[in-house]
């Protein structure tokens, strides 16, 4: 099946598998959640918003009455709660099949996190690095469980500054916000290799949902000028793909037998702007083994999370 072929129905049957979608009351994750319970799955949405992941669970159920959907709050900015929120799934779930790091935010100003990490390295990669080593004993008990970390096109322009991770001494909000991406990259090939060297059955993937016009781009348009903004509208409306379109790279990466561990999927048009689901190519950086290395021993500094046999 070429990439132009396929679109959300050609997802198998997903009856019985266990799946979280952080960042699930709008844009990608509110599509990923949709098509997820679409198609039988069990699905935690985790949102920020406990009042907007609620409304945005009635809204697929309007839809989907069947569908099989809890809403959880989560905040990725803080690792108080996204211990609680593991913690609390432990207990009520003995695996989990799909892992789908969604959640993000975009060129915000400069702020920190409650643990005082930079809010875009500490929400779109230390909170997801967290989240996904205390869950990694539910993966490990899922008969081929797979976790997909959303990065971006903006992982080009990243790069990983050890001796400034928390953008103290110099800061820009796009130069923070490409960190944080490639660091999902660096973190997703890293954790595949892990996974290969120690168990059987996990894989680690990456997808990207090239230019669509989600809700990232009015948070990241807080404190721009009007020439910004005028651009961000025209773009959302002329250039930029729907939601839902922008979603199919990782529900491909999180339910197509076809994707291995490792792979990168992003759509198939012009620049990967826009366009059907294709395996596609990230850059050198984001291979460098070394600093991956490095920055998942951070991680687990930074955090305290310890990822136990695979660590």
């Amino acid at each position: 099946m070429t990439a132009q072929q396929w679109i959300d129905r050609n997802l198998p049957n997903l009856n019985g598998k266990v799946a979280i979608v952080t960042g699930a009351n709008s844009g990608l994750g509110y599509e990923t959640s949709r098509f997820l319970a679409q198609k039988g799955a069990q699905v935690i949405m985790t949102c920020r918003n406990a009042a907007k992941g609620e409304a945005a669970k009635q809204a697929i159920l309007a839809t989907l009455p069947q569908a099989q959907l809890t809403m959880q709050a989560l905040d990725l900015a803080s690792l108080a709660s996204v211990r609680q929120f593991a913690a609390d799934f432990c207990a009520t779930h003995d695996r989990l099949d799909i892992l789908c790091n969604n959640a993000g935010v975009m060129a915000l100003p400069y702020q920190t996190t409650v643990d005082g990490f930079e809010m875009q390295f500490g929400t779109n990669h230390l909170g997801h690095f967290a989240l996904t080593g205390l869950l990694l004993q539910p993966l490990l008990r899922a008969s081929q469980p797979r976790v997909v970390n959303v990065s971006s096109g903006a992982h080009n322009m990243g790069q990983i500054n050890f001796a400034d991770l928390q953008g103290q001494k110099s800061y820009t909000r796009w130069g923070a916000y490409g960190q944080s991406k490639l660091a999902n990259l660096l973190f997703t090939y890293e954790l595949q290799r892990r996974f290969a060297q120690t168990v059987i059955g996990p894989i680690s993937l990456a997808a990207h949902p090239g230019y669509s016009a989600t809700h990232l781009f009015d948070v990241g348009s807080v404190d721009q000028s009007t020439f910004i903004l005028q651009m961000v509208a025209l773009g959302n409306r002329y250039i930029a793909q729907t939601p839902a379109m922008g979603a199919l790279p990782t529900l491909y990466a999180a339910a197509m037998p076809q994707a291995k561990g490792g792979d990168y999927y992003g759509p198939s048009g012009l620049m990967e702007m826009r366009g059907y689901p294709k395996k596609v190519a990230s850059n050198a950086a984001s291979h460098d083994v070394a600093v991956a290395k490095r920055l998942w021993d951070v991680s687990i500094e930074l955090t305290g999370v310890d990822y136990g046999l695979l660590r």
